[in-house]
């Protein structure tokens, strides 16, 4: 409880003192989009993201202001949907060489999505750098207007979704990789002095 709260106030600090996304110069990242990330989506102004809890595999309760003070690449995925399962290497990939770096990849598969097949998944696409979450009843998807799979948001260190994608993309290709690096540099998180880590 103590540790929420203390997550929660930091979170607050942080969105309040910090310059949003949209006072920022998005052109130059948006000229970035290339390939299968040119359907990358940059809000013209910040949105509120939810705050509803999702959990780790052991069952641990986290949400979103857990992971306040980095860039964040929300996945929303399941172990059902093809177009998902082809992107995530390419997700482990951007995490591998950019995780660390007041960057994350959040995959969190939602709906009914047994941990045995999360398991044998990662294993079988040798999925070594993420951490798989859990939204069993759809609940945070819902609350975060997702109506069809894969999704992927990209979140300030502030806590607000910048942009979003639908469907499957390259995640590790040279356009998505220079996205992050510019990314990280206009918000001041080129190496690991990020606010938050886990």
């Amino acid at each position: 409880m103590l540790k929420n709260l203390i997550a929660a106030t930091l979170y607050t600090a942080l969105s309040l003192g910090a310059i949003p996304a949209a006072a920022q110069d998005m052109q130059s990242v948006m000229e970035l989009r290339d390939g299968s990330l040119q359907k990358l989506g940059f809000h013209t102004e910040p949105k509120e993201v939810s705050a509803l809890p999702f959990t780790t595999m052991d069952g641990a309760e986290e949400t979103l202001a857990d992971h306040a003070g980095k860039l964040v690449l929300l996945n929303f995925w399941a172990t059902w949907c093809a177009p998902c399962r082809k992107e995530m290497p390419a997700l482990d990939a951007l995490s591998a060489e950019f995780g660390g770096k007041g960057f994350a990849v959040l995959p969190i598969a939602t709906g009914h999505n047994p941990t045995p097949a999360i398991e044998k998944f990662f294993e079988t696409a040798q999925i070594k750098e993420l951490t798989a979450r859990l939204d069993p009843k759809g609940a945070m998807a819902r609350d975060m207007g997702v109506l069809g799979l894969p999704v992927s948001i990209l979140i300030s260190p502030q806590g607000q979704e910048i942009a979003r994608m639908t469907g499957d993309a390259d995640w590790f290709s040279p356009s998505a990789q220079a996205i992050v690096t510019e990314l990280l540099n206009e918000y001041g998180l080129t190496n690991d002095d990020s606010v938050v880590t886990h």
